[in-house]
């Protein structure tokens, strides 16, 4: 059963600022939300929201491939491993952004963009995105200078330059 007003223990969750989409949530026994991209249910947090909610907008609103976004993507820093939010690919796969996504109630602060500079150690992409929902920083990484410059708005797929 589908039902698209999403709430978490009986609390709704929050609106944001990009348009309104349609999602499949499930709430027996526990809410889940059907994630477009890896095909399957995963549990409605409120993070999970923020990230469905931001990938709709991407691929709707900013013309994303769907079939080249990767989702919880391992990294291997030196003896750890940790795992991207999101990896947006090129048609020739090769990484050209990393997205972060935190619950709504949750700041974004240098400690998060800090978190995902250090994924970027890794991946060498030129984008980096970090939303709450609330807000969002899309920054465009500058390798061969050392430097970033934040951008107003997120670019639309296809003027991604890698």
């Amino acid at each position: 059963m589908c039902i698209f007003k999403a709430k978490i223990l009986n609390n709704p969750m929050p609106e944001f600022k990009t348009p309104k989409y349609d999602f499949c949530i499930n709430n027996n026994p526990t809410p889940k939300i059907f994630d477009f991209i890896r095909k399957k249910y995963v549990a409605l947090t409120p993070e999970e929201w923020v990230r469905q909610n931001f990938l709709k907008f991407l691929v709707q609103g900013k013309k994303y491939p769907p079939t080249l976004i990767y989702l919880e993507k391992s990294l291997r820093m030196g003896k750890m491993s940790k795992r991207c939010d999101a990896v947006v690919y090129d048609n020739k796969a090769n990484p050209l952004m990393i997205l972060e996504f935190k619950a709504p109630q949750i700041a974004l602060t240098q400690n998060v963009f800090d978190q995902i500079a250090r994924y970027n150690a890794t991946l060498q992409v030129k984008y980096l995105i970090i939303t709450n929902g609330l807000k969002y920083f899309c920054c465009k990484i500058d390798a061969k200078n050392n430097s970033y410059e934040f951008m107003d708005d997120i670019p639309e797929y296809n003027l991604l330059k890698p």
